[in-house]
C-alpha cells in the first residue's frame, strides 16, 4: 500500500511530509486574508454535486483566525474519518494475512518455478507483483521481496537492478493501473462522487500497455547485461553494491495448501467487493467491513489464535498510520479554504487559464500539476484528498468527465513514484539492495517517460471517448 510508513526515514534535507501540509495549511489562513472571497452556485445532478458553471460570484470576506488555523487538524481529522479508519481496516486485514506467510510463500514459489528459465521470469514474476499493486496497492511491502529478486537474478546472470526491477517496477506497473486499489482510485472516485472502481475497464487497458512496455523494458536490459556484463550499470560498484545475499533469504517457507486457501479467501474477497459495488451500491463502510472480515478469516484458516490474529491486525494498521494520518492533514487544508470561502475563487481562476486551452491540453495540465504535487506528498490518500476537491470542480466547469480528472490525478500520483527521492517506499527499496540513487536513476528515467506518455495519451483518449 502506497501509505509510507513509519520506519523509513526521509532525508533530513528534506521536510517532512506532515511539516509541509502544515505550512500549506497555515498559507491557506493566510490567504484567507489575501484572496477575495467567493462561490459558486451548486446545484445536485443524478445524486451528485455538481458546480453551475458562470455562477461565481464575490462575497463577504472570511479570514481564517490563528485558532481556528489550529481547529481545521483535528476537524480535517473528524471529517476524513470514514476514508482515515478505510485505510486502517483494510491494514489491519492485510497485516494478518502478510503474518500467516501465505503472500511469502506465494511469491516465492513463483520465482523458484521460474528459476533457470530467463524468458518467462521476468514477465512471471513483474505480473504477479503487478497484480498485488492493481489490488492492494502494493509499494512499500516490495522492500520485503528484493532480495529474493535480486538473489535469483544475480544466480542467472543479470544484475541487482534486474532483480530489483522485476519485484519494485511490477508493483508500480499494477499502482499505475489501479484498476482495484482501494487507497488511490477508491478514494478519488469517493471525493468525484463517481462509483468506486468505474471506469476499471479503460484502466485495464492502459495498464496492460504500462506493464507491457515495463516488461519489455527490464528484459531488454537484462539481456544486455547477461551478454556483457560491464554494460550494467552498477557494474563499477564494490560488491556491496551487487548485494550479495545469502539463501536466506529465501526460507520464507513452503507453500502450503491454507497458504492457498487464505490466497483464495483474500481474492474472493476482492471479487465480493466488486460485486458489492456494482450491484448493492457498496461504499467505505461496507468495504472496510468486509476487508476486515476477510483478515480474520485469514488469520483462522491459517491457524492463528485469537490473540495472535489481532497482534497482526495492530502491526499491520501500524505500517499505514502515516499515510492515514496524511488525510486528515490534506483534508486539514480544504477546511481552511472552505471556511475562508477563497476555494471557490481559486477554482475559478485556474479555470479561467484553462478556458482559453482545448480539453485535451486542459487534462494534460492537470497531469503536471498532480506529477509536482506528488513530489511534495508522495502518500496516494493524501494527494487524493489535496487535490480531487479542487480537479473535480474545475472538470465540471470545463466539461471535462471526472472519470478523466481521477485518471490524471492517479497518473500523476502513481508514476513518479519510481524516481522521485521523497518516495519512502523507493528509498528503503534501494537501502536494501544497495542501489545507488542516482544509478537507479540513470536506468530508470527512460521508462518513467515512457509512462508519461502513454498516461498523456491515455487522458487524452479517455477526454475524446468522454470516459465516465
Amino acid at each position: 500500500m502506497k501509505e509510507e510508513n513509519t520506519n523509513i526515514k526521509q532525508g533530513s534535507r528534506f521536510p517532512h511530509t506532515y511539516a509541509i501540509l502544515l505550512a500549506v495549511v497555515i498559507i491557506s489562513a493566510v490567504l484567507s486574508y489575501i484572496i477575495p472571497a467567493g462561490e459558486f452556485e451548486r446545484v445536485e445532478v443524478n445524486e451528485r454535486t455538481e458546480v453551475v458553471p458562470d455562477s461565481y460570484s464575490t462575497v463577504e470576506q472570511s479570514p481564517v483566525s490563528f485558532f481556528d488555523l489550529f481547529k481545521s487538524i483535528p476537524t480535517g481529522l473528524v471529517e476524513g474519518g470514514e476514508i482515515i479508519f478505510y485505510i486502517f481496516l483494510v491494514g489491519g486485514a492485510f497485516g494478518v494475512i502478510r503474518a500467516t506467510g501465505a503472500i511469502e510463500a506465494a511469491i516465492q514459489k513463483i520465482m523458484v518455478k521460474v528459476q533457470g528459465n530467463e524468458k518467462l521470469m521476468i514477465p512471471v514474476i513483474m505480473f504477479a507483483f503487478s497484480v498485488l499493486g492493481f489490488t492492494t496497492g502494493m509499494s512499500e511491502e516490495t522492500i520485503i521481496f528484493v532480495p529474493i529478486g535480486i538473489v535469483l537474478a544475480t544466480a542467472l546472470g543479470y544484475d541487482a537492478i534486474v532483480g530489483t526491477a522485476m519485484v519494485t517496477l511490477g508493483a508500480a506497473s499494477g499502482f499505475i493501473g489501479g484498476m482495484l486499489n482501494p487507497f488511490t482510485v477508491g478514494i478519488a472516485q469517493e471525493i468525484a462522487e463517481l462509483t468506486i472502481f468505474s471506469g476499471w475497464e479503460f484502466r485495464t487497458a492502459i495498464y496492460l500497455l504500462v506493464l507491457g512496455s515495463c516488461v519489455w523494458y527490464v528484459m531488454h536490459y537484462a539481456k544486455k547485461v547477461k551478454k556483457k556484463p560491464e554494460s550494467s550499470i552498477i557494474f563499477d560498484e564494490s560488491e556491496s553494491g551487487q548485494v550479495n545475499f545469502t539463501e536466506d533469504v529465501m526460507n520464507f517457507g513452503e507453500l502450503k495448501k491454507r497458504h492457498i486457501f487464505i490466497l483464495l479467501t483474500f481474492f474472493l474477497g476482492i471479487v465480493i467487493n466488486v460485486y458489492g459495488i456494482f450491484q448493492h451500491g457498496w461504499f467505505l463502510t461496507e468495504l472496510s467491513a468486509n476487508f476486515f472480515l476477510v483478515g480474520i478469516i485469514a488469520g483462522f484458516v491459517g491457524g492463528m489464535k485469537v490473540n495472535d490474529i489481532f497482534d497482526a491486525f495492530i502491526e499491520g494498521m501500524k505500517l499505514v498510520v502515516y499515510g492515514a494520518i496524511i488525510v486528515g492533514f490534506a483534508r486539514a487544508i480544504l477546511v481552511v479554504l472552505e471556511s475562508g470561502l477563497i476555494i471557490d475563487t481559486i477554482i475559478n481562476a485556474m479555470s479561467g487559464i484553462l478556458d482559453y486551452l482545448p480539453k485535451s491540453i486542459s487534462v494534460l495540465g492537470m497531469l503536471v500539476i498532480q506529477v509536482i504535487i506528488n513530489f511534495f506528498i508522495p502518500s496516494g490518500s493524501g494527494q487524493a484528498v489535496t487535490t480531487m476537491p479542487i480537479m473535480t470542480p474545475i472538470a465540471d466547469l470545463q466539461e471535462i468527465p471526472r472519470q478523466v480528472a481521477v485518471l490524471a490525478y492517479q497518473y500523476g500520483d502513481a508514476i513518479t513514484n519510481t524516481i522521485i527521492p521523497t518516495s519512502a517506499s523507493l528509498m528503503g527499496v534501494l537501502a536494501v539492495s544497495g542501489i545507488p540513487y542516482i544509478k537507479w536513476v540513470k536506468f530508470v528515467w527512460k521508462i518513467t517517460l515512457i509512462w508519461l506518455v502513454i498516461a498523456a495519451i491515455a487522458l487524452v483518449a479517455a477526454t475524446i471517448l468522454n470516459i465516465t
